[in-house]
């Protein structure tokens, strides 16, 4: 099993590089995010790998830093997300935006990937959000950990918080990033009215 390539980068693609190892070169499929980052060909460059192997193929699919690969993974979880429709993700978010997106419930940023239409957004949204929300509302480092990492107590009061202002009229994201705040300032503890009124504030500033 293939888990990273050094090597000197041959070439670069519009979705792929060859990785020189020694005289051999690896074909690594890449998000747009890695490969603005590998640098200029001829270059040392270093990957994080996730290999796939099928009966008619072995993939390699390469990521700049471990946060990407733990969102390729954690995407690939979802019925109906690919190898290539999470990279597509990962071309258009970075691993903290995408985990923002996804938390705050934001379709309207994750249909911007190739691939993903509302009902897949919804599928992302409704699989992951759980999983991801805490790292968000102080709860934890959700972005880097297991996939199946579980919510902390503080996830019901915050969507509350967050649909309380939803109902104002707030848009969700505008919503999820002032409830966020709120936490951060008031702690995992917080009431569900502490944290509207805090977040009102946050909106208002």
């Amino acid at each position: 099993m293939i888990a990273k390539l050094s090597g000197l980068l041959d070439s670069v693609g519009t979705d792929h590089c060859i990785v020189d190892c020694g005289g051999v070169g690896y074909l690594v499929f890449c998000s747009a995010r890695t490969l603005r980052r590998v640098g200029d060909t001829g270059n040392a460059v270093s990957l994080r790998i996730e290999m796939q192997v099928r009966e008619d193929a072995i993939t390699l699919f390469g990521f700049v830093d471990q946060p990407e690969r733990d969102w390729f993974r954690r995407l690939t979880t979802v019925q109906g997300v690919g190898s290539r429709v999470a990279l597509a993700l990962l071309s258009v978010l970075e691993p903290e935006k995408l985990g923002q997106a996804i938390a705050a419930q934001d379709r309207t940023a994750l249909v911007q990937a190739d691939g993903v239409g509302p009902k897949l957004a919804n599928r992302l949204i409704s699989e992951l959000k759980d999983k991801v929300a805490d790292l968000y509302m102080g709860g934890g480092a959700a972005t880097s950990g297991p996939a199946g990492a579980a919510p902390s107590g503080t996830a019901g009061v915050t969507n509350d918080a967050v649909s309380a202002l939803v109902n104002l009229g707030y848009r969700r994201a505008d919503a999820f990033t002032a409830v966020a705040a709120a936490v951060q300032k008031a702690g995992p503890d917080a009431k569900v009215e502490q944290l509207i009124m805090m977040g009102l504030k946050e909106l208002s500033a």
